[in-house]
């Protein structure tokens, strides 16, 4: 993207406030009109001055224009100082608001994407988010260069200008020259450091995603002692950033002596242009101070005009990516029209094929029926695609060759934020939010009270865990064992009371007691319900009204638990590996005594 083409990106966020927009360039003009007194005061000041020692008057004549000239650059100054405050203020006031209309913009559409975005290495945790501050920061730089700093410092170029062609056309053209030597350096510039800004922005968030990786893994670096080795990482892409921010630096300092160079030359072509003018007699002598402060005027602000274009180069950058993320093809979470009135929950899959972002294939030509109101589970090794046939389920991905539907009809018909609320789902890991427990627990239903908060967490064998503690309800969720964080994901279930759950591993995390509980709370559950499970515990397995065996992606085995026992298969070997690992011969012999 140019930087044209992400001022017009800004547009849309600016238009709503047209209105301090042409009260910002009014203000912007008469401000650049008022500095334009000081030169035709001075000149006025020295021709006077001039005058009147010519005619040999004294401090008696000259004092009603000392007072003249003072009264008028005072009234300049406090109209200057109002027209600046109003100028800055109101220019501010459109940063604010855009400022924060782009964030609620790309939160809004950061929630709509799929979790495909989210998975591909490009789309990282450190990275989205370096690109959304420094983005936001960029674009935040940009509006209030163009409505606090640049507009004004045109108009006032400019304005310098055209007077300066109107007191002297040679005058004038000199220092029209100089402008487009300056900007054919910054032209330069901008070039020679484009592809070195991008540079900086990859290894800006390769190291901000570095870090937040280092403080993740903090247990794993630690039990391994590999802090020497996670530093040196580290201290490599810090010398990458650290070579590129010199190169850089390097070319900046070369082209800003050139450009203060050109400014200097343009100095002195208008002080002997206007001096020879002077002594020719076309010009009175406060011509000279006048062309000086004038051309101070349009250099001045040129100059601050290519300091802000250096620096808007480098806010390119950030927004370009930026707008890239809000931009992303595909990456909006697809939806029908099809609200999920009356739903009864049968499921079909039909000859699925599906890899993830990364290229990896989880599931080959899978076909499965997940009866309405019955308990369906899926069995198999790590990796056999059981978690992904759920996320299919959960309209989370979309597959890539064949079709799933849903009572008949087509998954991707109905609207997925409405089929989601009628879904329930508890992973093996699940998300807690900074936050209370009740909040954690009430995301299951927002409106629900405090009571079926309670009656909830009691469902879930959690509340006489809560009572203990000093905070109860109000405990951070996020300081709690991972088996009560657990019970807090299944008590979020028990208060959606959704028609359709799904279940991965829901008990993993928590001791044979609660799990004992939870499985007795579950079982309740799922009446008139339709259920599926993932779980590698045999009880949970057992009771299923259907299971389906997966291996490397595929359907091996499907039937209820003792027809596929019998068969001597997959599914048997899966069973008695786990019935081996839970020592169920000696647990058999104790439970006889």
């Amino acid at each position: 993207m140019s930087i044209w083409q992400i001022i017009r990106r800004l547009f849309p966020y600016v238009r709503p406030y047209r209105a301090l927009v042409a009260a910002t360039l009014l203000l912007t003009l008469l401000g650049a009109l008022t500095a334009q007194v000081n030169p035709f005061v001075l000149r006025y000041t020295v021709d006077t001055v001039q005058r009147l020692l010519h005619e040999h008057r004294g401090l008696a004549a000259g004092f009603p224009l000392l007072l003249g000239i003072s009264g008028i650059l005072l009234g300049k100054e406090v109209i200057s100082a109002a027209l600046d405050f109003g100028q800055s203020y109101f220019g501010e006031e459109i940063r604010v608001y855009v400022s924060s209309a782009l964030s609620q913009d790309a939160v809004r559409r950061i929630l709509s994407y799929r979790l495909g975005f989210y998975a591909a290495g490009s789309n990282q945790t450190g990275r989205l988010q370096t690109r959304l501050d420094k983005g936001v920061d960029a674009l935040m730089k940009l509006v209030q260069d163009l409505f606090i700093d640049i507009f004004p410092l045109l108009a006032n170029a400019a304005v310098s200008l055209v007077v300066m062609f109107g007191a002297s056309w040679r005058v004038g053209l000199v220092a029209l020259a100089v402008l487009p030597v300056y900007f054919g350096l910054s032209y330069r510039q901008a070039l020679q450091l484009s592809g070195v800004r991008r540079a900086m922005r990859h290894l800006k968030e390769d190291k901000n995603h570095g870090l937040l990786n280092l403080m993740d893994s903090a247990v794993v670096i630690k039990s391994f002692v590999r802090e020497g080795y996670e530093e040196e990482k580290q201290n490599h892409l810090q010398q990458e950033l650290r070579d590129t921010q010199l190169r850089m630096r390097k070319t900046n300092f070369l082209y800003n002596g050139l450009k203060s160079l050109v400014e200097q030359l343009g100095v002195v072509a208008v002080v002997v242009l206007t001096a020879y003018l002077v002594l020719g007699g076309e010009l009175s002598i406060g011509a000279i101070m006048f062309n000086i402060m004038l051309f101070h005027n349009v250099s001045a602000p040129i100059q601050q005009l290519h300091r802000m274009y250096d620096e808007l180069n480098e806010v390119h950058t950030y927004s370009e990516a930026f707008f890239e993320m809000l931009d992303a093809p595909g990456a909006v979470e697809p939806s029908g029209p099809v609200q999920p009135t009356h739903l009864r929950g049968t499921f079909e899959l039909r000859h699925v094929d599906f890899s993830y972002p990364s290229g990896t294939q989880a599931l080959y030509d899978v076909s499965l029926t997940i009866e309405a109101g019955r308990t369906t589970a899926l069995m198999g090794l790590s990796g056999a695609g059981k978690s992904t046939v759920v996320n299919l389920l959960c309209k989370f991905y979309e597959p890539q060759g064949g079709e799933i539907l849903l009572d008949g009809r087509p998954l991707t018909d109905y609207d997925t934020h409405a089929l989601r609320e009628h879904m329930g789902l508890v992973l093996q890991k699940n998300h807690i939010f900074k936050g209370t427990v009740e909040e954690n627990i009430r995301y299951g239903n927002l409106h629900a009270t405090a009571e079926q908060v309670r009656d909830a967490a009691r469902q879930a064998h959690l509340h006489d865990q809560l009572a203990l503690l000093p905070n109860g309800y109000q405990t951070d969720a996020q300081q709690l064992s991972g088996g009560q964080q657990q019970r807090i994901a299944i008590a979020r279930l028990f208060l959606k009371n959704p028609p359709i759950i799904f279940l991965d591993e829901p008990t993993a995390s928590l001791d044979a007691v609660t799990t004992e509980q939870i499985k007795a709370s579950l079982d309740a559950l799922k009446q008139g319900r339709t259920v599926v499970i993932i779980s590698h515990s045999l009880s949970q397995i057992v009771d299923a009204d259907r299971t389906y065996v997966l291996e490397q992606g595929r359907v091996v085995e499907n039937g209820v638990h003792q027809e596929l026992y019998e068969q001597g298969g997959a599914y048997r070997r899966i069973f008695d590996a786990s019935a081996r690992s839970l020592n169920l011969e000696k647990l058999a012999q104790t439970l006889t005594f």
